[in-house]
């Protein structure tokens, strides 16, 4: 069973992915739908899309994983592969950065 929360020491252990998503130029709309149809299968897992109210072709996602290994097996669920082979040809810029912790709570 998974756990449903987490002590900040914890987290501070995790390994966090930033992700930024811009569409091309009339696939906004698009983008959002495939981004929006992996929020349902992924509800387990701590990945929260965002959307520009500036710019509507921008998109950010927050992972935060327990371990590097958690976010390899987040890329290799079925749910994942099969929304980005639609995803990338749409995006006109996909920035992921994953971050460590850097000091001890």
């Amino acid at each position: 069973m998974k756990k449903t929360s987490y002590t900040p020491a914890e987290l501070n252990d995790g390994f966090v992915v930033s992700i930024t998503i811009e569409a091309k130029d009339g696939e906004a709309d698009a983008v959002a739908a495939l981004l929006g149809g992996l929020v349902a299968p992924t509800l387990a897992e701590p990945d929260i899309p965002y959307r520009s109210p500036t710019d509507p072709k921008l998109f950010f996602i927050y992972e935060l994983y327990l371990n590097e290994d958690g976010w390899r097996a987040h890329q290799e669920s079925p749910h994942f592969q099969a929304a980005i082979k639609e995803l990338l040809p749409r995006v006109a810029r996909r920035e992921r950065i994953p971050f460590v912790p850097y000091t001890a709570i």
